[in-house]
């Protein structure tokens, strides 16, 4: 694996790759690497003859009172993980080479979708993601870009700018990586105390227990929300958001609605976590 830290460079490799007619993988992201990230590198390495892998804490979707400083840079460990699962090329550049004119007065903003769940209380975060993820697709030009699926919301608004734009990248969505007590891998999850960390998988139960309630013909998804919100709280969360969504518009579902998503942000201590279950409702005609 090549390590490389400028634009010039990483155009460098991939025009060589395409060029020899080989085919790129992409896999972003702001380091501190899990197993979930290895998992979207797998699945890059899957579709694509060879896979670049960016490292970068981006500031522009962090808001003034969350939680950029004390985000874990790990880059030495992240490194030899990326060996260790086949990566070709790590991107690993500083602010300054992805905002060169300092006070960025260009952005790529997605309206509509970030409106809801995450959008509508973190002003600003994706018009930060889908800004950084617009300049990276230029600088790296690969053939597919792999995301998880566990940051559904994120997924849905970088498909949607991808296909406005007209970018000529296969937009990939993995499968949530889970511990084995079903909570979904974060690089957050270091944040959490023992207690909390014990108490974190009751978030994917009340999502699975959500479904359940709707695939057994539940309507009232009000009431379920308020319900499974409550549930949370008193077992210790701050519920942020516990919303039965349409999955393509991510406004609130209605019960003509077939394609479902359940998605929940809640703290524990100082820790936000976020996760999300999609269903698919057979209506009666």
């Amino acid at each position: 694996m090549q390590t490389v830290h400028t634009v010039s460079q990483v155009r460098e490799y991939v025009r060589g790759w395409h060029q020899k007619g080989l085919s790129v993988g992409f896999v972003p992201t702001m380091g501190n690497l899990h197993d979930g990230h290895i998992s979207l590198i797998k699945e890059a390495r899957a579709r694509c003859d060879v896979v670049v892998v960016s490292i970068f804490v981006n500031p522009t979707q962090f808001g003034p009172n969350e939680d950029f400083d004390r985000y874990p840079r790990t880059l030495d460990a992240d490194a030899a993980a990326l060996v260790d699962a086949g990566t070709d090329l790590l991107f690993a550049p500083s602010v300054d080479e992805m905002y060169p004119l300092g006070q960025n007065q260009t952005w790529v903003d997605v309206d509509g979708l970030g409106d809801h769940l995450c959008g509508a209380s973190r002003e600003g975060h994706f018009r930060g993601v889908t800004t950084v993820v617009s300049k990276l697709f230029n600088i790296v030009q690969p053939d597919v870009a792999v995301f998880g699926e566990k940051d559904f919301q994120q997924l849905a608004i970088l498909r949607r700018m991808s296909e406005e734009l007209l970018f000529p990248i296969k937009i990939v969505g993995a499968s949530t990586s889970r511990e084995s007590d079903g909570l979904a891998r974060s690089s957050r999850n270091g944040f959490l105390d023992e207690s909390e960390r014990t108490l974190a998988p009751q978030l994917y139960q009340a999502l699975q227990q959500l479904k359940a309630d709707i695939e057994a013909g539940e309507q009232d998804y009000q009431g379920l929300q308020s319900r499974y919100r409550d549930s949370l709280e008193q077992a210790g969360f701050q519920v942020d958001y516990l919303t039965v969504a349409n999955a393509r518009s991510l406004a609130p579902a209605s019960a003509d609605d077939t394609d479902l998503v359940v998605a929940v942000a809640a703290k524990l201590g100082n820790t936000r976590l976020i996760d999300n279950v999609s269903l698919a409702v057979v209506r009666d005609r």
